[in-house]
């Protein structure tokens, strides 16, 4: 990757460019101009040749590299630029991005050293004399001695392997950046360079080491005792999860009931074709097509719960198989990479995006294994900023969490506590001292992330005016005849550095638009060291002796978006921010979060991994957490907790193949995200790689394979191809190490049985070509011509992304595991107004619509897929079709009150005892569930009203948005979700209240109008008429109620917070009556020889 370096006379510090020669070719209608004035950066010179020590240069490098914000993209160059500061504020954590050390000593040298991630200064010499990096080069090249001791610089102490631990630590950089492409070739894996992780012994998680130890090897100190290993082999196995069968006294009956159900269905259903209704063969023949409709619908929800289970995991089997007898720093546990999306600062506030990224650094896992990636879709200072300060407050937030056991570690949350949920008690005499500074220290952080629109304005606002009167100075110092008649200077918006921010402005102009901004990188917490590092003196005001304050990594990523491409919304955003954290940290495992659903069990991501690492688990796709929720009303009015889904289907679908995705809250193996297939246990001499391929020849013109492989590991040759997955050499590698990094050794193919922990690979420096690499891969050409959103990552095509990636998976044969704890794993919030509630489930639906009309109908899968699990997606594509029928339904018992007549000839034994059967089988069918799910009579009762509320509202047009995009292809676009900010006013529940008028609304309204009127029409109908027909009054007004029951939360949901109807409700109402009535007059006028009918006129 070649380096344009330029000089300018303005600045100091040289400007190196790094340019990718494999994009495209830059047109002449496009072009990105290059501002010296705001991209600049000092890289350390190459040290090869020096007489110097090249680790220090190296490590020097990658401080540079973590303080600098990379911007790049399509035609145009990546450039870094070195950030001071990326807030206003100094960084209070050596880890901050812009962290400085102690001031150089050379006389008339006001620069500063830079430290490591440790917070020491990064010094060439042994003698500790403090020296920055500029004088450093300039004394290698002058005198080549060191300016403290005399001496010339001294190399630091090597071990036995003749490397310096730097160098060591390097070894897979420098073979990641400079001899991958003959390992590609060559197919071949060098195992100790994948596996061990130094000379070291520390447990049994070296898989190197035991396998060695177990083959009977012998040697230098790094080995495990050939004893030890027989003894490991013999100790007997314990899992780390267990699956607990649902009781027998419950199941069995809910199976029993359920068939008895499903016979009374199919024999009411043959009773009603036989016994037509001569009378009103209309209403007859409308009842019948609905009903079974209803029949088919219920078979295909109900089927897949008949193998409900539950799961435990035992974590303390988890910690002593990849932590116990470990040494600080070298837990075997794997490595999580954390993507959160957000899109819009505007719906989805800052400080609520932050408090999450705040509990995801907090969560108990270590911190070596644990990177945090945060998508910015809108490309926003304001975003950028508010991750800056809360990594600049987790300096405080995350030892106080771990020095307190602190639970749950949102402090928004944990400061609103009344009390402690996980009834920890706090035996330190101090943790009350502690807890009022945090919570000053909170409140502080709160008011600056609050006040950042404020202070972004005020400062760009002052930088503009700055710039303005330089250019009116400049035009007036300009010949006249030179002048140009108007001065045009973009409204820039500024970062703390005074320097523009490269993403999308205030005022948006070309190349800074929501839609048009390059790709942004910004590690603003640099990755941790080795050791934990542990204060011997108080941390500011407060005491944080003998606790590791380091922190996760925490990078900021805004991928480029441009005008004349597709971006796919939030699918696109999570492959870029997956293809960036593959080059960065290449975690095996991958949790997807939402930017308000936070940690709020901090063992949750151990509760995933122990699915993950269990005997037989590398054939898991993705473990799926419950979506648990905040802020809801205390009587849940529009079913937003989703308890039946999470805790009955979900639960349900967890004893087939698994739950599907649900778009967070989830913890994905990478492989399966990057379109492998899983391995098959039945061969165990295949191994991963060898089942994650089809095994037929590979056709060269269709590449239908990602690749192939043969015998094991050591001969393991995956052809990936750039077609596939984009021309990043980076990023093929690190799909080649995936795979390796997710196994757990009771698994692995080459190592015997009784073998503990994981694959232990180094991570690497970061290194500047690294970093423009991910750069690379978040433009927006990269997944041009690939197979990224068809076969690879979240899948594209449908609003509802998350269901078919998982479905993807699924029908690739991976499983995939409901993952349920106490107290709960993440907590999030859900809209409680029923407008933002209706859009929501509008948008479901329409997924659900257009998943149908795709080629990932269900009716299409795999012979991989098991045959209920068919069935639950398929049910999942066609229950918005049911709005149709349900619609009808609810008019049934209107038509019955207008016309006088019944659905059924007449109400006999039969027709009830029927009614009667399937009414008590459902019934019984909903105690059993609530038994073996634990949820409440009342969360089930939410559900069924809301299932009538979504189907006659939003399951209607998601149906006919649906066909239209798939008949005129007609794009559906959604507004993003707003999200509650964490600053409660004085009412907790007020946006329950606020009524906002959508068409969605309209259908209910009328449904409730006609059926309040046909009831007043019946009974005027019944008490006038010389023959009542009592029976057809009871049978329609019982079905009418049985409506207005169902839409009791929707009239609620109207009457706003004072019961007041809005008037647009009352004329849209008054206005639909008034034309039925009339045109039922029309079709069905009184008789006036009737004086006992409908006249009432004299």
């Amino acid at each position: 990757m070649p380096y344009k370096k330029s000089m300018s006379s303005s600045f100091i510090d040289d400007e190196y460019e790094l340019q990718n020669m494999r994009r495209p070719a830059m047109t002449s209608s496009t072009s990105f101009p290059r501002r010296k004035d705001m991209y600049q950066m000092r890289l350390v010179s190459d040290s090869q040749g020096v007489d110097g020590d090249p680790t220090i240069s190296q490590r020097v490098e990658e401080q540079y590299v973590t303080s600098s914000i990379f911007t790049g993209g399509s035609n145009s160059m990546t450039r870094a630029h070195l950030m001071d500061k990326m807030i206003d504020s100094k960084p209070s954590h050596p880890q901050m991005a812009g962290a400085k050390g102690s001031r150089c000593a050379v006389p008339d040298c006001d620069g500063m050293v830079m430290i490591d991630e440790r917070g020491q200064d990064l010094l060439p010499c042994e003698c500790g004399y403090v020296i920055c990096n500029d004088c450093y080069h300039d004394e290698l090249v002058v005198r080549g001695v060191c300016k403290g001791c005399g001496e010339p610089y001294k190399k630091v102490k090597q071990d036995a392997s003749g490397l310096s631990k730097t160098e060591r630590k390097m070894s897979m950089m420098k073979s990641v950046a400079s001899s991958h492409l003959t390992r590609s070739q060559i197919g071949d894996f060098d195992l100790d360079l994948l596996q061990s992780e130094s000379n070291e012994t520390y447990g049994y998680g070296n898989a190197v080491n035991a396998m060695r130890s177990i083959e009977g090897s012998s040697g230098d100190g790094d080995q495990l005792d050939v004893e030890e290993s027989e003894n490991l082999i013999q100790k007997p196995y314990r899992p780390l999860t267990r699956k607990i069968e649902i009781r027998p006294a419950l199941l069995i009956p809910y199976r029993i009931v359920t068939l008895v159900r499903m016979v009374a269905l199919g024999c009411f259903l043959v009773w009603r074709v036989s016994h037509p209704n001569e009378d009103a063969p209309w209403l007859w023949s409308m009842s019948i097509v609905c009903e079974i409709w209803f029949a088919f619908a219920w078979i295909l929800d109900q089927f897949p719960k008949l193998f409900p289970i539950d799961r435990t995991t035992d974590l303390s089997v988890l910690q002593e198989k990849f932590e116990k007898d470990r040494p600080p720093g070298k837990s075997d546990l794997p490595r999580i990479d954390v993507l959160v999306s957000t899109a819009d600062p505007g719906k989805e506030p800052p400080l609520v995006t932050a408090n999450t990224i705040l509990s995801i650094l907090a969560a108990d896992y270590p911190v070596e294994k644990l990177s945090c990636y945060v998508s910015d879709d809108g490309g926003a200072l304001l975003t950028f900023e508010a991750m800056a300060e809360a990594a600049s407050f987790a300096s405080v937030w995350v030892p106080f969490c771990r020095k307190h056991s602190i639970d749950p570690r949102n402090p928004e949350s944990y400061f609103n506590l009344k009390r402690d949920p996980f009834n920890k008690s706090k035996l330190r005499h101090d943790f009350v001292k502690d807890r009022r500074r945090v919570k000053r220290e909170y409140d502080e952080f709160k008011v600056r992330i609050n006040a950042l629109p404020d202070s972004i304005r005020r400062r760009s606002d002052a930088f503009h005016a700055q710039v303005e009167m330089k250019a009116l100075k400049h035009w007036k110092q300009t010949p006249i005849e030179e002048q140009e008649e108007v001065i045009w200077i973009p409204r820039a918006t500024w970062m703390a550095d005074k320097t523009h921010w490269p993403g999308t402005w205030v005022k948006p102009t070309p190349d800074h638009s929501r839609g048009d901004h390059a790709g942004i990188i910004q590690v603003m917490l640099k990755p941790p060291s080795e050791e934990p590092l542990m204060l011997t003196e108080s941390y500011g005001t407060i005491d944080f002796k003998d606790v590791d304050i380091q922190l996760p990594m925490l990078v900021y990523v805004s991928r480029e978006k441009r005008p004349d491409y597709e971006h796919n919304k939030k699918a696109g955003a999570m492959n870029a921010l997956l293809r960036a954290s593959a080059i960065m940290s290449n975690g095996p495992f991958v949790l997807n979060l939402d930017c308000d659903h936070y940690v709020y069990n901090s063992r949750a991501l151990r509760e995933g991994i122990c699915f993950m690492m269990d005997h037989g688990g590398d054939s898991i796709g993705y473990v799926q957490f419950p979506q648990r929720f905040e802020g809801v009303d205390p009587s849940d009015r529009y079913a937003n907790n989703n308890t039946v889904f999470f805790d009955v289907n979900m639960r349900a679908l967890d004893g087939l193949q698994g739950p599907v995705y649900v778009g967070t809250g989830c913890l994905f193996r990478r492989t399966a995200l990057y379109g492998f297939n899983p391995p098959w246990f039945k061969d165990r001499n295949c191994n991963f790689f060898s089942s994650c391929f089809q095994r037929h020849k590979m056709d060269d013109n269709k590449d239908e394979n990602l690749g192939h492989c043969r015998g094991n590991y050591h001969e393991a040759n995956v052809l990936l191809h750039p077609k596939k997955v984009g021309n990043s050499e980076l990023l093929i590698e690190s799909i080649r190490m995936a795979g390796y990094k997710g196994l757990s050794l009771v698994d692995s193919p080459y190592v015997n049985s009784g073998t503990e922990g994981a694959p232990a690979i180094h991570k690497p420096l970061l290194h500047e070509r690294i970093v423009a690499e991910a750069i690379d891969v978040i433009s927006c050409w990269y997944e041009d011509k690939t197979e990224w959103g068809k076969s690879l990552g979240w899948i594209y095509g449908s609003v509802t992304e998350d269901v078919v990636t998982g479905y993807q998976m699924h029908n690739r044969g991976w499983n995939s595991v409901y993952c349920s704890v106490k107290p709960d794993a993440f907590r999030g919030t859900a809209p409680i107004n029923l407008t933002d509630r209706l859009h929501q489930v509008l948008r479901w639906a329409t997924g659900a619509v257009e998943i149908f009309f795709s080629r990932n109908n269900a009716l299409l899968a795999s012979s991989k897929m098991n045959f209920l699990q068919k069935i639950a997606y398929f049910s999942n594509g066609i229950y918005p079709f049911t709005s149709f029928f349900l619609i009808t339904y609810c008019f049934l018992p209107a038509l019955s009150l207008f016309s006088g007549q019944f659905i059924v000839q007449a109400i006999d034994v039969n027709f009830l005892f029927y009614l009667l059967l399937i009414s008590t089988t459902l019934t019984a069918l909903a105690v059993l569930e609530i038994k073996w799910s634990n949820i409440n009579l009342e969360e089930w009762w939410r559900n069924e009203q809301f299932w009538l509320i979504g189907g006659t509202s939003a399951h209607l047009t998601a149906v006919l948005q649906g066909l239209l995009k798939t008949i005129a292809g007609i794009e559906i676009s959604f507004n993003l979700t707003s999200k509650p900010s964490t600053d409660d006013g004085d009412d907790e529940f007020a946006d329950l209240y606020i009524v906002k008028w959508t068409s969605l609304m309209i259908p209910p309204i009328v449904i409730i109008v006609i059926n309040l009127i046909a009831i007043a029409v019946g009974f005027s109908r019944t008490i006038y008429s010389t023959t009542p027909q009592w029976s057809s009054l009871v049978g329609g007004v019982f079905f009418s109620f049985w409506v207005l029951a169902h839409l009791y939360p929707f009239v609620k949901g109207l009457m706003g917070k004072r019961g007041r109807t809005p008037t647009i409700a009352v004329l849209w109402s008054i206005l639909i009556a008034i034309i039925i009535s009339l045109l039922w007059v029309t079709v069905n006028p009184p008789s006036n020889s009737d004086p006992t009918g409908l006249s009432f006129l004299p």
